[in-house]
């Protein structure tokens, strides 16, 4: 259980600690968001000690043993050569050759093979084999083999396919055009690798609160799919194949699928819009569809 440290702000900095989780890993928040990651500079700020080799703060480490015996209790495994890497916890794998990467929370895996990456938390592989989670409470099913062959061997290709829904949402008071995050954690878009293309389906909501010139209850529901090709250096090439306006009781907003990366980080997300002065809460389930191939183009 994560135990809280009240503590003020440094002057320069916008994030103070929030809490020390069980596995020693130092969470912050920013006075909205309660659950923000900071790089090496703000850690070493509040005297605590950054961690390269899993990107974390941490005001101590559990020792491997401790953390082993700690995971028995928290974490439930059936079947064979199953693994849950440092501050797993609240976790149950069923089925074979599953890891955990560590620093994983409330995560379910079923089936063979799959990999739930570092960090990311509130995250599920439903069923097929050699799965990946990469995103934060991204959902999953995974593609099987990642080795394929024409009939007669004369081709082989590998790569790696699974489909996954994620939840995005956020909210607007003007007209400034917003990307929409994960959970609505304000800072978590969908990760994305080179040498991929990935088919969308959004599914968005868009719901009017108030403001000078909104209208309480007023709402729009769009659905758009579309594809975006992801190459070896990264540059996205977005095509829209389908938009409809679904229902609305009012205006209807506007809603792309964009480019959110950073230098450090690639990224997609939904980008909303709609008019000065209304007030809205916007919801996107997204389904992906995703292809990520060895071979560079």
């Amino acid at each position: 259980m994560a135990t809280r440290r009240p503590s003020g702000y440094i002057k320069n900095f916008t994030v103070k600690p929030y809490s020390i989780a069980g596995s020693g890993e130092v969470i912050f928040t920013d006075g909205t968001n309660t659950d923000l990651r900071v790089n090496e500079l703000t850690c070493n700020a509040y005297g605590y000690t950054f961690d390269n080799t899993t990107g974390t703060c941490r005001a101590y480490t559990v020792s491997p043993t401790l953390n082993e015996e700690f995971d028995n209790l928290t974490n439930v495994k059936r079947g064979r050569r199953n693994t849950t890497d440092i501050a797993t916890e609240n976790s149950i794998i069923v089925g074979d050759n599953n890891i955990t990467k560590g620093f994983n929370n409330n995560t379910l895996i079923i089936g063979n093979g799959h990999e739930i990456e570092r960090t990311f938390d509130n995250s599920s592989i439903l069923g097929g084999s050699l799965g990946k989670i990469t995103r934060q409470s991204e959902v999953a099913i995974a593609g099987g083999k990642t080795s394929l062959s024409d009939s007669t061997a004369a081709a082989t290709f590998s790569s790696r396919r699974q489909t996954s829904t994620i939840e995005l949402s956020g909210v607007t008071i003007d007209n400034t055009a917003t990307n929409l995050t994960i959970q609505g954690d304000g800072s978590s878009y969908i990760n994305v690798k080179n040498n991929s293309i990935i088919g969308y389906d959004i599914y968005i909501t868009r719901l009017e609160l108030g403001g000078s010139s909104g209208t309480a209850g007023n709402y729009s529901y769009r659905n758009i799919r579309g594809a975006v090709k992801i190459d070896n250096s990264y540059t996205m090439s977005f095509v829209v194949g389908f938009s409809r306006n679904i229902a609305k009781i009012g205006q209807n907003g506007t809603c792309i699928m964009a480019d959110t990366s950073t230098s450090d980080l690639k990224s997609i997300s939904v980008n909303v819009q709609d008019r000065n002065n209304v007030h809205n809460l916007w919801s996107a389930s997204v389904t992906l569809h995703e292809v990520i191939s060895t071979t560079t183009f």
